[in-house]
């Protein structure tokens, strides 16, 4: 059975206020931008701890900004 979570909200906003594209992380990631886009919103599959590192390091944030309080 497909699990279907929240969406990644206060990461989106992120990405939003910051005007970074989806598809600059997704290239990052090696994932296609609509992967991208269905893991960011809940839709398909999670990010792994290496995509949260990876990003993390890259964009120099912590990795609570993935996490919806």
């Amino acid at each position: 059975m497909l699990q279907i979570r929240e969406p990644y909200y206060k990461f989106k906003g992120y990405l939003a206020e910051n005007n970074i594209q989806q598809k600059e992380i997704a290239k990052m990631l090696d994932i296609s931008q609509a992967t991208f886009s269905k893991k960011l919103n809940g839709k398909s599959g999670d990010f792994t701890i290496q995509d949260l590192k990876k990003i993390c390091t890259r964009l120099k944030i912590e990795a609570e900004i993935f996490f919806n309080n």
